[in-house]
């Protein structure tokens, strides 16, 4: 039997995985993302860890054809242009990593490479062609068309999270802009909608015994409840999330929309509010395009990352 190895490195965790040759998912497992000293010690960390799993299971490096790995930030060519939750800047990846373990390896972004696994093993599997939509701390984006990464000319396609919505918002999203989809559609966008709309509103509202511990998920859970601010949030949330998904869709279209990340737990409540808003902002193919909730979870960045080996 002939293998690949999935590794998907997040700002906490990095994830690993396993795969026969036809990428099914043998194993896989988890260790924690040290950051210290600009993450210095991440490569190292996953080349001990792989070491350490194929000695586990006797498997030599000969029988492995490749390693695959998503990165939070924008790659060209291997190279990784700067990713700044886990401290890095501008690193030959491929070249480094492929030192360290003696493996061929292959990288992009984690988003792009989470699309990836959807698309080949997940529910973007029926389709030809997806938009994937990654809602988590922010609002990421994967397009793939016909089985192939839509990267752009230097690694930027698909930075959804970064789309202006709003050009009257005068708070500023974390990439230095004012109006970015992110800040109204992501989990920390979510969360600071509702202690805005919580400082306006002269009326009761049970997230107010939450404070500042309110997340996203408390907030959908209140708006299913009925709490006025609480829908009040969900609804500018999933409007501005709508419509943006929809200004994408009439520029690539493409045969579906998954929807990933932690926020989308929120499951058919959020989708049938979704599809409405998402519906508005289309004009003819609205009825052609599907909206999907992502199937692989957690897994789905390993999986893509084993579909990047060759």
């Amino acid at each position: 039997m002939r293998y690949k190895i999935g590794v998907d490195l997040g700002g906490t965790t990095v994830k690993m995985g396993l795969f026969t040759s036809e990428c099914e998912l043998i194993e896989d497992w988890e260790i924690v993302t040290d950051k210290s000293d600009n993450g210095a010690n991440i490569l190292n960390d996953i080349a001990s860890s792989i070491d350490e799993k194929l000695e586990a299971n006797n498997i030599t490096k000969n029988l492995v054809d490749g390693l695959g790995i998503g990165v939070p930030g924008p790659v060209v060519n291997g190279v990784v242009y700067g990713c700044t939750n886990i401290g890095w800047g501008d690193v030959n990846l491929v070249d480094e990593l492929s030192e360290l373990i003696g493996l061929q390896v292959y990288a992009d972004n984690d988003a792009n490479v989470a699309a990836l696994g959807e698309y080949f093993a997940g529910s973007g599997k029926d389709y030809s062609s997806i938009l994937m939509v990654t809602l988590g701390t922010g609002v990421g984006g994967g397009i793939i068309i016909d089985g192939n990464i839509i990267q752009g000319f230097n690694g930027y396609a698909g930075e959804l999270g970064h789309m202006l919505v709003n050009f009257n918002e005068t708070d500023m999203c974390t990439c230095g802009k004012c109006g970015c989809l992110e800040q109204y559609s992501s989990a920390t966008g979510v969360k600071r909608l509702a202690l805005k709309h919580l400082s306006e509103s002269n009326n009761e509202s049970s997230l107010k015994e939450f404070g500042e511990t309110i997340n996203a998920k408390i907030v959908f859970e209140e708006a299913k409840k009925g709490d006025n601010v609480a829908l009040k949030t969900v609804d500018e949330c999933l409007t501005m999330l709508g419509r943006g998904i929809a200004n994408v869709c009439h520029v690539i279209n493409p045969e579906a929309v998954i929807l990933g990340g932690g926020m989308s737990n929120a499951g058919d409540y959020m989708m049938r509010k979704l599809r409405s808003e998402f519906d508005a902002g289309m004009i003819f193919i609205k009825k052609d395009t599907k909206l999907v909730l992502a199937s692989l979870g957690s897994r789905a960045g390993i999986y893509g990352a084993c579909h990047l080996v060759g």
